[in-house]
Protein backbone atom coordinates (compact mmCIF):
# COMPACT_ATOMS: atom_id res chain seq x y z
CA UNK A 1 0.00 0.00 0.00
CA UNK A 2 1.60 3.52 -0.72
CA UNK A 3 0.69 6.93 0.11
CA UNK A 4 -0.78 10.24 -1.56
CA UNK A 5 -1.76 13.70 -1.06
CA UNK A 6 -5.06 15.00 -2.37
CA UNK A 7 -3.92 17.76 -3.49
CA UNK A 8 -6.95 20.22 -2.30
CA UNK A 9 -5.96 19.84 1.13
CA UNK A 10 -3.40 22.33 0.12
CA UNK A 11 -5.36 24.88 -2.05
CA UNK A 12 -4.67 28.02 -0.47
CA UNK A 13 -0.73 27.86 -0.72
CA UNK A 14 0.20 30.25 -3.44
CA UNK A 15 2.54 27.74 -5.05
CA UNK A 16 2.03 26.48 -8.86
CA UNK A 17 0.98 23.15 -9.64
CA UNK A 18 4.47 22.32 -10.44
CA UNK A 19 6.15 23.70 -7.30
CA UNK A 20 3.44 21.88 -5.38
CA UNK A 21 4.26 19.12 -6.55
CA UNK A 22 8.33 20.12 -5.39
CA UNK A 23 6.99 20.27 -1.93
CA UNK A 24 5.38 17.24 -1.93
CA UNK A 25 8.11 15.42 -3.11
CA UNK A 26 10.09 16.75 -0.55
CA UNK A 27 7.81 14.14 1.84
CA UNK A 28 7.61 11.04 2.49
CA UNK A 29 4.33 10.91 0.28
CA UNK A 30 4.42 8.48 -2.36
CA UNK A 31 2.26 10.05 -4.60
CA UNK A 32 -0.83 12.85 -5.04
CA UNK A 33 -4.40 12.99 -6.08
CA UNK A 34 -5.47 15.86 -8.28
CA UNK A 35 -7.71 18.05 -8.04
CA UNK A 36 -8.11 19.75 -11.31
CA UNK A 37 -5.13 20.70 -13.43
CA UNK A 38 -6.03 24.64 -13.85
CA UNK A 39 -4.53 26.36 -16.60
CA UNK A 40 -1.07 24.44 -16.13
CA UNK A 41 0.77 23.19 -19.17
CA UNK A 42 0.10 19.04 -19.17
CA UNK A 43 3.32 18.34 -20.05
CA UNK A 44 5.06 20.89 -17.41
CA UNK A 45 2.78 18.78 -14.90
CA UNK A 46 4.26 15.54 -16.20
CA UNK A 47 7.79 16.74 -15.98
CA UNK A 48 7.40 18.07 -11.96
CA UNK A 49 5.70 14.63 -11.08
CA UNK A 50 9.05 13.05 -12.62
CA UNK A 51 11.11 15.30 -11.09
CA UNK A 52 9.53 15.21 -7.94
CA UNK A 53 10.09 11.15 -8.20
CA UNK A 54 6.03 10.92 -7.90
CA UNK A 55 3.47 8.62 -9.25
CA UNK A 56 -0.33 10.14 -9.23
CA UNK A 57 -2.50 7.84 -7.97
CA UNK A 58 -6.04 9.37 -9.35
CA UNK A 59 -7.87 12.64 -10.00
CA UNK A 60 -10.86 13.85 -8.57
CA UNK A 61 -13.30 14.94 -12.00
CA UNK A 62 -16.63 16.18 -11.43
CA UNK A 63 -19.27 13.77 -12.87
CA UNK A 64 -20.46 16.91 -14.93
CA UNK A 65 -17.13 17.04 -16.90
CA UNK A 66 -16.48 13.70 -16.82
CA UNK A 67 -19.97 12.81 -18.55
CA UNK A 68 -19.84 15.36 -21.13
CA UNK A 69 -16.28 13.88 -22.49
CA UNK A 70 -15.02 10.71 -20.68
CA UNK A 71 -12.76 10.03 -23.13
CA UNK A 72 -10.68 13.45 -23.67
CA UNK A 73 -10.97 13.26 -19.81
CA UNK A 74 -9.41 9.72 -19.65
CA UNK A 75 -6.78 10.84 -22.28
CA UNK A 76 -5.50 13.92 -20.01
CA UNK A 77 -4.93 12.03 -17.37
CA UNK A 78 -3.33 8.99 -19.38
CA UNK A 79 -0.59 11.74 -19.99
CA UNK A 80 0.28 12.15 -16.34
CA UNK A 81 -0.03 8.16 -15.59
CA UNK A 82 -2.96 8.44 -13.97
CA UNK A 83 -5.53 5.82 -15.39
CA UNK A 84 -7.98 6.10 -11.75
CA UNK A 85 -10.86 9.04 -11.62
CA UNK A 86 -13.09 9.62 -8.93
CA UNK A 87 -16.32 11.55 -9.01
CA UNK A 88 -16.12 13.51 -5.73
CA UNK A 89 -19.24 14.36 -5.07
CA UNK A 90 -23.10 14.44 -5.79
CA UNK A 91 -25.86 15.92 -3.19
CA UNK A 92 -28.05 13.89 -1.11
CA UNK A 93 -30.69 14.20 -3.64
CA UNK A 94 -28.54 11.30 -5.28
CA UNK A 95 -28.73 9.14 -2.37
CA UNK A 96 -32.11 10.57 -0.54
CA UNK A 97 -34.33 7.39 -1.67
CA UNK A 98 -33.69 4.09 -2.69
CA UNK A 99 -35.25 5.26 -6.15
CA UNK A 100 -32.69 7.87 -6.43
CA UNK A 101 -29.85 5.99 -4.91
CA UNK A 102 -30.59 3.49 -7.86
CA UNK A 103 -30.34 5.96 -10.35
CA UNK A 104 -27.10 7.10 -9.05
CA UNK A 105 -25.71 4.08 -9.51
CA UNK A 106 -27.14 3.04 -13.00
CA UNK A 107 -25.31 6.41 -14.19
CA UNK A 108 -22.05 5.86 -12.42
CA UNK A 109 -22.23 1.91 -13.95
CA UNK A 110 -22.75 4.00 -17.27
CA UNK A 111 -19.89 6.19 -17.07
CA UNK A 112 -17.86 3.62 -15.32
CA UNK A 113 -18.25 1.03 -18.78
CA UNK A 114 -17.49 4.36 -21.02
CA UNK A 115 -14.38 5.14 -18.99
CA UNK A 116 -13.51 1.19 -18.86
CA UNK A 117 -13.41 1.07 -22.56
CA UNK A 118 -10.20 3.48 -22.83
CA UNK A 119 -8.56 1.71 -20.12
CA UNK A 120 -9.24 3.85 -16.98
CA UNK A 121 -11.10 2.98 -13.99
CA UNK A 122 -13.96 4.96 -12.16
CA UNK A 123 -14.45 5.42 -8.21
CA UNK A 124 -17.00 7.33 -6.57
CA UNK A 125 -15.84 9.19 -2.77
CA UNK A 126 -18.08 9.41 0.05
CA UNK A 127 -18.96 12.35 2.16
CA UNK A 128 -21.77 12.22 4.76
CA UNK A 129 -24.85 13.02 3.17
CA UNK A 130 -24.58 9.76 1.36
CA UNK A 131 -25.57 8.19 4.55
CA UNK A 132 -28.91 9.94 4.54
CA UNK A 133 -31.93 7.53 5.22
CA UNK A 134 -33.54 6.00 1.91
CA UNK A 135 -35.90 4.08 3.24
CA UNK A 136 -34.95 0.45 5.15
CA UNK A 137 -31.02 1.78 4.58
CA UNK A 138 -29.01 4.12 4.31
CA UNK A 139 -28.73 6.05 0.42
CA UNK A 140 -24.87 5.26 0.34
CA UNK A 141 -25.71 1.15 1.14
CA UNK A 142 -28.24 1.51 -1.66
CA UNK A 143 -25.88 2.51 -3.74
CA UNK A 144 -23.42 0.26 -3.14
CA UNK A 145 -25.30 -2.88 -3.55
CA UNK A 146 -26.56 -1.46 -7.00
CA UNK A 147 -23.24 -0.31 -8.25
CA UNK A 148 -20.28 -1.59 -9.84
CA UNK A 149 -17.58 1.39 -9.64
CA UNK A 150 -14.94 1.58 -7.23
CA UNK A 151 -15.46 3.24 -3.77
CA UNK A 152 -12.89 5.52 -2.27
CA UNK A 153 -13.99 5.43 0.94
CA UNK A 154 -13.37 8.54 3.28
CA UNK A 155 -13.09 7.29 6.71
CA UNK A 156 -13.30 10.75 8.40
CA UNK A 157 -16.88 11.59 6.57
CA UNK A 158 -17.94 8.15 7.31
CA UNK A 159 -17.87 8.68 11.04
CA UNK A 160 -19.00 12.19 10.74
CA UNK A 161 -21.72 10.09 9.64
CA UNK A 162 -22.08 7.70 12.63
CA UNK A 163 -21.14 4.93 10.66
CA UNK A 164 -18.34 1.82 11.30
CA UNK A 165 -15.47 2.74 8.86
CA UNK A 166 -13.67 -0.63 9.82
CA UNK A 167 -16.99 -2.53 9.11
CA UNK A 168 -17.53 -0.83 5.76
CA UNK A 169 -14.12 -1.39 4.59
CA UNK A 170 -14.74 -4.98 5.62
CA UNK A 171 -17.44 -5.20 3.81
CA UNK A 172 -15.99 -3.13 0.51
CA UNK A 173 -13.02 -5.61 0.30
CA UNK A 174 -12.07 -5.36 -3.11
CA UNK A 175 -13.83 -2.57 -3.97
CA UNK A 176 -11.64 0.36 -2.29
CA UNK A 177 -8.68 0.81 -4.72
CA UNK A 178 -8.21 4.48 -2.80
CA UNK A 179 -9.19 5.25 0.95
CA UNK A 180 -8.99 9.05 2.56
CA UNK A 181 -7.48 8.58 5.53
CA UNK A 182 -8.97 11.91 7.26
CA UNK A 183 -9.51 12.52 11.11
CA UNK A 184 -12.59 14.44 11.92
CA UNK A 185 -14.27 15.93 15.08
CA UNK A 186 -18.15 17.29 15.29
CA UNK A 187 -18.07 17.04 11.57
CA UNK A 188 -14.96 18.88 11.30
CA UNK A 189 -11.71 18.31 9.40
CA UNK A 190 -8.70 17.87 12.08
CA UNK A 191 -5.40 16.95 12.02
CA UNK A 192 -4.32 13.20 12.41
CA UNK A 193 -5.08 12.04 15.95
CA UNK A 194 -6.98 14.76 16.97
CA UNK A 195 -10.37 13.75 16.27
CA UNK A 196 -12.66 10.84 16.61
CA UNK A 197 -11.07 8.50 13.61
CA UNK A 198 -8.94 5.82 14.96
CA UNK A 199 -6.61 6.40 12.26
CA UNK A 200 -4.45 2.87 13.17
CA UNK A 201 -7.53 0.52 12.81
CA UNK A 202 -8.71 2.41 9.31
CA UNK A 203 -4.66 2.40 7.88
CA UNK A 204 -4.57 -1.71 8.65
CA UNK A 205 -8.38 -2.17 7.55
CA UNK A 206 -7.66 -0.51 4.09
CA UNK A 207 -4.95 -2.91 3.65
CA UNK A 208 -7.03 -5.76 4.40
CA UNK A 209 -9.60 -4.36 2.22
CA UNK A 210 -6.78 -4.89 -0.53
CA UNK A 211 -6.67 -0.71 -0.52
CA UNK A 212 -3.09 0.03 -3.14
CA UNK A 213 -3.32 3.82 -2.19
CA UNK A 214 -3.65 5.38 1.73
CA UNK A 215 -5.10 8.98 0.70
CA UNK A 216 -4.15 12.01 2.77
CA UNK A 217 -6.52 14.76 3.24
CA UNK A 218 -7.14 17.74 5.27
CA UNK A 219 -10.40 19.95 4.19
CA UNK A 220 -9.26 22.82 5.86
CA UNK A 221 -5.73 22.94 7.76
CA UNK A 222 -4.66 26.13 9.69
CA UNK A 223 -1.12 25.24 8.25
CA UNK A 224 -1.43 23.70 5.34
CA UNK A 225 2.85 23.13 5.28
CA UNK A 226 2.68 21.38 8.53
CA UNK A 227 -0.62 19.22 7.46
CA UNK A 228 1.46 18.50 4.74
CA UNK A 229 4.40 17.05 6.88
CA UNK A 230 2.24 15.78 9.37
CA UNK A 231 0.22 13.67 7.13
CA UNK A 232 3.03 12.74 5.06
CA UNK A 233 5.14 11.39 8.07
CA UNK A 234 1.91 9.69 9.70
CA UNK A 235 0.69 7.99 6.83
CA UNK A 236 4.66 6.63 6.44
CA UNK A 237 4.69 5.43 9.75
CA UNK A 238 0.93 3.85 9.87
CA UNK A 239 2.32 1.49 6.04
CA UNK A 240 5.34 0.66 7.70
CA UNK A 241 3.81 -0.46 11.17
CA UNK A 242 2.63 -4.15 9.56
Amino acid sequence: MRTAIQLYTLRELDDSLPDLLARVGETAFDGVEFAGLGDTDHADVADALDAAGLAAAAAHVSFDELEADPVGMVETYRTLGCDTLVVPYLDESHFDSEASARETARRLNELSARVERHGATLCYHNHDHEFVDAGDRAGFDAFVAESVVGIELDVGWVVAAGRDPLSLLDCLEGRVPLVHLKDTAAGKSVELDKGDVDVEACANAARDAGAEWLVYEHDDPDDPRASLRHGANRLAELVERR
